[in-house]
């Protein structure tokens, strides 16, 4: 199990934590994901066997929020 953490730009609304957390979390190779609206970042745990840091990446940007980084 690896884990990613990934900083967006700020979030426009609570509801969007929930956006991004429920996309995350039933995505195949994710086995959590956490998002703090405070320091506007994803945090996620996920099988690299399943799924990739960019593959996550880009699941996040096709939600409308762009990563400025990912750690």
């Amino acid at each position: 199990m690896q884990k990613a953490v990934f900083e967006l730009e700020p979030l426009a609304c609570p509801s969007c934590i929930n956006h991004i957390e429920n996309t995350l979390n039933t995505t195949k190779g994710i086995y959590s994901a956490s998002v703090s609206f405070s320091s506007k970042r994803v945090e996620t745990q996920f099988d690299e066997k399943q799924i990739e840091v960019k593959q996550i990446e880009e699941v996040i940007s096709e939600l409308g929020y762009p990563v400025l980084l990912a750690k």
